[in-house]
């Protein structure tokens, strides 16, 4: 029964306030190490793979089709490896491997991680604004950032892209999240719908993320960073399927 409830068995409601993301782009020999293996990497120049950083302000989350007032707020957290899939039917997904969730509140994880697998952690957040610098951090999860996201921001100077069009589609979140049951050889499949979804490239200035530090890497570079505000979001019920080894990219 808690294996079944684990599985996304309901479609999530929800409203993005503001969805910060940053992308650092890892050697793909090394991200491979990190995805089970009905997933393959996301590449781009067959050199690099890609880990977002998500953070994101969510407002009246819920069980879809229930009203606005019974959601929750939540500020929550996600590192997510750019993959992708191929179904059943032959299908490439392209979508997003989660290593490693927090939220703001006990709430959160507690649910969480009762209707999913992402293995949820409560920290401790902030976000704040002053000069037209914004800060996001975390001492608990040993992170923080500081953007500004007038008009005309560069890429990051590390980045492999050429321009932020190619940028842009290294940004998340894509359609699919994927997680993958061993045991049982199985792939569940979350869909995610969105509108509203217009990127705007934000400036770093400063940033340290201690989670990325400890993946291990020695080669990873801030491949892009962008901010989505006010964007409607939900999250259709979970989908499995046999995975179908001879079907992987």
């Amino acid at each position: 029964m808690l294996d079944f409830l684990k599985n996304h068995p309901f479609s999530v409601d929800a409203f993005f306030e503001s969805s910060v993301v940053l992308t650092f782009a890892f050697p793909v020999s090394f991200l491979e190490t990190l995805i089970p293996p009905c997933l393959s990497i996301d590449t781009y120049d067959d050199k690099y793979g890609f880990v977002a950083v998500a953070m994101v302000q969510t407002k009246h989350l819920r069980p879809k089709g229930f009203p606005k007032f019974i959601g929750n707020d939540f500020f929550l957290i996600g590192y997510r490896i750019f993959v992708r899939y191929v179904d059943q039917r032959g299908k490439r997904l392209r979508g997003l491997y989660i290593i490693k969730s927090e939220t703001d509140k006990k709430k959160m994880e507690f649910f969480g991680n009762m209707f999913t697998h992402y293995n949820y952690t409560t920290t401790d957040i902030s976000k704040t604004t002053k000069e037209g610098l914004t800060r996001i951090e975390s001492k608990k999860s040993k992170f923080y950032l500081e953007y500004d996201n007038k008009e005309g921001a560069a890429l990051p100077k590390s980045s492999p892209f050429p321009e932020w069009k190619i940028a842009r589609r290294y940004a998340g979140p894509l359609p699919f999240t994927f997680t993958f049951n061993e045991d049982k050889n199985e792939v569940l499949i979350i869909e995610g719908v969105r509108s509203n979804w217009t990127p705007k490239p934000i400036e770093v200035k400063n940033y340290h993320f201690d989670f990325v530090d400890r993946l291990g890497s020695e080669e990873v570079v801030l491949a892009n960073a962008f901010e989505i505000t006010e964007i409607p979001y939900w999250w259709k019920k979970g989908k499995k399927e046999k995975w179908n080894e001879e079907k992987t990219i």
